[in-house]
């Protein structure tokens, strides 16, 4: 009870210098604990994040991959454009009712999204080119007659019933969010389609109705043809990915299958996926999985790496090979690390920060009370007794400051997370013991290197005044 009361005696008599302590720990703690809170959970936000800029894995029948790895054609038909401009149609094909099947692997609900295409290059005659009025007003000679033009067939707002008897909708509307967009997108199994603006321009498509008459406007029809068999789309859309696909046109897939006479047909599923950034254990599974152990196969297949998930779609899609699209794998991780890299550095300037003023705090503290503790060891206290009254004032403070900063920090951890992800930070308790950990540590650190000071105090010399 004594030592309590020394205790609480020792705030009102330094009240100020107490207060600069608990400030600085909260200060300290507010850093920490919303960095290290944004550190836990920015995998999650960032992997969100970027993959609204298209899929991060792609799956295709063996044999073409096979090609893709022999003359090294990836990167062309693995970015965003989903390689309709490919020069060539494809001659091996994945089963459209397969797709589905990449909702039931084990990491299903890190699977956001996902579309089969059928890439084919059809005849393209536009009945109603421009002819007059703003925008592309020419002569319709400047048109040609017909064209062949690159045509994918996919799915847009799909809604699909899984074997679980849950619902989820996939479709390329939700797979190129960075599209710019005039009119809408299709309806599946419509025959409604979307042109980029380069070969709406080249066709001539108008779209009636539109604000801006100056731009590309939508409402005319296409006809796409292959063979004796022609059919005629309405264009709902005009869009600019920024890159090749403005020269292609998007239908729904049944639609091309039956034009194409290619039934239940893809050859390619775009697979936008939540990973976790590759480390050693993932690339060295991705070269060859069965070099593994055991320990090493559990913990690399139970773990959502893009080797894992594109490991495991490959197991439920017969004949298929699913790669990770290895500009957006390496991106993600980059970011990452950057990220939480900086985010550490400064939990660690914080600590060494408070560090440093509680120290220095504690030894001006010392200094003023020097009368006190020589007082306290001439009537018998030990320096150990002295030391630890002063450890416990200390550490009390800083207790007092730690909660206050954690609370601060969490609500700081949530307006990082509203401002730059759009959403809320999920605070995991492991966060508060590793700063509190942390914390004591430093301040323990900072009390001891001032505490020495205690052990040289002779109280005859300081109760003289010498």
């Amino acid at each position: 009870m004594f030592f309590l009361r020394m205790i609480a005696r020792s705030f009102t008599r330094q009240l100020r210098r107490r207060l600069l302590i608990a400030l600085t720990v909260c200060l300290s703690a507010t850093v920490s604990v919303s960095m290290l809170g944004v550190v836990f959970d920015v995998g999650d936000k960032l992997n969100a994040e970027l993959s609204t800029y298209g899929s991060n894995i792609t799956v295709q029948p063996k044999s073409d991959a096979v090609v893709s790895d022999l003359y090294n054609t990836e990167g062309s038909d693995a970015g965003t454009s989903g390689g309709s401009a490919s020069a060539s149609d494809p001659t091996s094909f994945l089963k459209e009712s397969d797709a589905a099947k990449i909702k039931t692997i084990f990491w299903a609900f890190n699977i956001t999204n996902f579309a089969p295409e059928l890439n084919q290059h059809v005849t393209a005659i536009n009945t109603k080119p421009v002819t007059e009025g703003n925008g592309w007003a020419v002569s319709l000679a400047d048109y040609p007659t017909q064209k062949n033009v690159p045509v994918v067939g996919t799915w847009f707002n799909k809604k699909l019933k899984l074997a679980s008897g849950e619902t989820t909708v996939v479709g390329v509307e939700g797979m190129r969010s960075w599209w710019s967009l005039q009119g809408r997108w299709p309806k599946d199994g419509t025959k409604e389609a979307v042109i980029g603006k380069d070969l709406a321009k080249s066709l001539g498509v108008k779209v009636d109705g539109h604000e801006d008459e100056a731009a590309v406007q939508v409402g005319g029809t296409v006809s796409l043809m292959r063979g004796d068999k022609s059919i005629d789309f309405k264009i709902v859309g005009v869009y600019d990915s920024g890159d090749d696909d403005n020269s292609a046109m998007y239908v729904s897939s049944n639609q091309l299958q039956d034009l194409t006479d290619l039934p239940d047909s893809v050859n390619k599923i775009e697979v936008k996926a939540l990973t976790t950034p590759e480390n050693d254990l993932a690339r060295k599974a991705a070269k060859n999985p069965a070099a593994l152990s055991q320990d090493e196969w559990e913990t690399w297949y139970c773990t959502a790496y893009p080797s894992s998930i594109a490991y495991q779609i490959e197991e439920v899609i017969p004949g298929a090979v699913a790669k990770q699209v290895r500009q957006v794998a390496a991106l993600q991780g980059n970011v990452l690390q950057k990220t939480q890299a900086v985010m550490i550095l400064m939990t660690v300037l914080s600590l060494i920060a408070a560090a440093v003023a509680v120290a220095n705090l504690m030894v001006a503290s010392i200094g003023e009370r020097s009368s006190e503790l020589a007082l306290l060891k001439a009537i018998g206290a030990t320096d150990g007794a002295v030391s630890r009254l002063m450890m416990a004032e200390t550490a009390a403070i800083s207790l007092l400051g730690a909660i206050v900063g954690a609370g601060l920090g969490s609500g700081v951890a949530q307006l990082i997370g509203h401002v730059v992800f759009g959403s809320g930070i999920t605070m995991r308790p492991m966060v508060f013991v590793l700063v509190f950990v942390l914390l004591a540590v430093t301040v323990l650190l900072a009390s001891a290197s001032s505490i020495r000071s205690i052990l040289s105090l002779k109280p005859a010399e300081v109760l003289h005044g010498r």
